[in-house]
């Protein structure tokens, strides 16, 4: 819109948050159960990503957020938590699968670039361009030659992001070797969990040091002061998912935009005589 003043965005991490008129540096530790109600927090916290997200559109924003982690460390639930009171016009969640044999003779980073923000948008990658890092330097899919450049690569690639505007903002999920366990025997014994087994995840349990060994040397290479790695304590699932929404909200300072609440207007009904409902196919009703 003509005369809208333009807006730099290139350093707006870190500088606090309107939540609760308090930055992160002024909160205290809050017990589950005892300070606050998980269920009660999560709606607060919700309701100020709603407005975090009319004020991404309001004013161009094109913000990325990668979650990655070891295996069942919670980024899925906690990426559920963020996005279910947001509008998905605004707010996308990639989840990429296995590339293609075209996208494998592609630039590594070019299967993700194709999922970036426009303006007024944010993308959730539910992993991201760190599968080279981990999974494919752990299992071989990918050659010494390729991680190599990866490493290299990903800096300044996401110092390009980063210098053309977009709010860049990287978790890792951790959690213990004891608590992973617990969550894959609840995955297997759970039917409507079962799915999240898959057998790469199986296959991964052989290689655990390799795992570890592969996100301490991305962590050095890639844990910069342009964009660094914000470490998640996932033990909790429940602690962890309010931590992290807390904490995503006082990275992109924001202000309340929501509008006065509006007056139903009347139902106006025209003199229409509808076709009989005999006529449409209605589902069983076997729940009543």
């Amino acid at each position: 819109m003509a005369g809208k003043k333009k807006h730099n965005h290139k350093h707006i991490v870190g500088k606090g948050i309107e939540v609760a008129n308090h930055t992160t540096n002024d909160l205290k530790t809050m017990h589950l159960g005892r300070d606050c109600q998980y269920e009660k927090e999560l709606r607060r916290l919700q309701v100020e990503l709603v407005k975090l997200q009319e004020w991404i559109k309001h004013e161009g924003l094109r913000v990325v957020v990668l979650f990655e982690g070891r295996d069942a460390a919670g980024k899925g639930g906690a990426i559920k938590r963020i996005t279910e009171s947001l509008n998905p016009r605004v707010c996308r969640v990639i989840a990429l699968g296995t590339p293609t044999e075209r996208e494998k003779t592609q630039w590594y980073f070019q299967r993700y670039v194709a999922h970036l923000p426009a303006a007024g948008e944010m993308v959730l990658f539910d992993r991201s361009w760190y599968n080279r890092a981990g999974v494919e330097r752990v299992m071989g899919f990918c050659t010494e030659h390729e991680y190599a450049d990866f490493m290299q690569s990903c800096p300044e690639f996401e110092r390009m992001l980063v210098r053309s505007g977009i709010i860049l903002i990287k978790y890792w999920f951790s959690v213990s070797d004891e608590e992973q366990e617990r969550r894959f025997q609840d995955r297997m014994d759970k039917p409507t969990k079962r799915w999240k087994l898959s057998p790469m995840d199986l296959e991964s349990r052989k290689h655990w040091a390799g795992y570890s060994r592969a996100k301490d040397e991305m962590f050095a290479v890639t844990d910069t002061k342009h964009v660094p790695w914000y470490v998640v304590n996932a033990e909790d699932k429940k602690c962890a998912r309010l931590n992290v929404i807390r904490h995503l909200l006082s990275l992109i300072p924001y202000r309340d935009l929501t509008a006065e609440p509006l007056a139903l207007p009347k139902l106006v009904k025209s003199k229409y005589v509808r076709p009989p409902m005999s006529e449409q196919n209605f589902i069983p009703e076997v729940y009543v």
